[in-house]
């Protein structure tokens, strides 16, 4: 903030009074003096010569007052373009959107709710889907981004967002539209005896885990190939080149048009929902209780 003894310096240059200054800004004549005697001295040099008919600016008083004049009125104006920016901020809804995580989740839940938060508008931030960067993204809710929506059976970002479930996906298999099983209307884990299976290597998701320790108790025959703990287009793009088997997402279907998922005969789900701050604002807060509200 600027120093208020400008104001105050401002005030007695055109009331040319410490008394009539101090009534313009509704502090006392004592209070005017104490402020001018200070600015001076922190200057170092007089900027007001005083008299029993009131005060005059020096010269270097005169070229002070022009400049303050201008800081002034250049501050005011910052404040108010400031302010402007701030409401917009307050009244603004940001969630992220990639190709794996896409925001159309969250826009089927805000046209049922958006009823109640009419001020809000909705600012769609698109991100990457970037195993090395991902984490990041996580780490920026609440900063960069209000609510991202995606599947979430991560340990690691769990410990950077709050999660809430709306649902739940269906872990698949995809396989190159070439490969022998692509015409398979269901699968099971005797079907890919003899395959490479990508996967993500153990350790992050509960639900991957747990399917792993299956495969390696009970199907020995299948080789697993580990894959990085968060999926990105290389991982799609690396089943498609080497006619691997890959563990999917029924929602992911559409990610890679050379690649045909096929349901599995298993229970194996994840759960996917909204991630928001782990420190949440109030209009957050409020958003998710009218979620909870509807999923009643």
């Amino acid at each position: 903030m600027y120093n208020n003894q400008l104001e105050v310096f401002v005030a007695a240059a055109e009331e040319g009074s410490f008394s009539k200054a101090a009534e313009k800004l509704y502090i006392t004549t004592t209070a005017v003096m104490k402020h001018m005697n200070n600015f001076e001295n922190n200057l170092g040099f007089k900027i007001i010569k005083r008299s029993n008919h009131g005060i005059k600016l020096t010269t270097a008083g005169e070229a002070l007052y022009k400049d303050s004049k201008f800081i002034l009125d250049y501050y005011e104006k910052a404040v108010k373009r400031a302010g402007k920016l701030a409401k917009s901020e307050e009244y603004k809804i940001r969630v992220g959107t990639s190709l794996l995580n896409p925001c159309k989740p969250f826009m089927d839940i805000w046209n049922r709710v958006n009823d109640k938060f009419s001020k809000f508008k909705i600012e769609i931030i698109p991100f990457e889907d970037n195993n090395e960067n991902i984490i990041s993204v996580i780490g920026n809710i609440g900063n960069k981004f209000d609510f991202i929506v995606g599947v979430c059976d991560s340990s690691q970002w769990l410990k950077r967002c709050s999660f809430y479930e709306i649902g739940k996906c269906k872990m698949c298999f995809a396989v190159a539209r070439s490969h022998p099983l692509a015409e398979k209307k269901v699968l099971s884990l005797d079907d890919i005896h003899g395959e490479k299976l990508m996967m993500v290597k153990r350790g992050d998701s509960f639900i991957n885990d747990l399917i792993r320790d299956e495969i390696e108790k009970n199907h020995p025959q299948i080789f697993i190939d580990d894959t990085p703990y968060f999926y990105d287009i290389n991982v799609f793009n690396r089943c498609e080149q080497m006619n691997s088997v890959l563990l999917t997402l029924d929602m992911w279907e559409d990610v890679h048009p050379s690649l045909v998922t096929i349901p599995v005969k298993w229970n194996y789900e994840i759960p996917y929902g909204l991630m928001y701050p782990l420190e949440p604002k109030e209009y957050i807060l409020d958003f998710m209780k009218a979620v909870e509200e509807m999923q009643r």
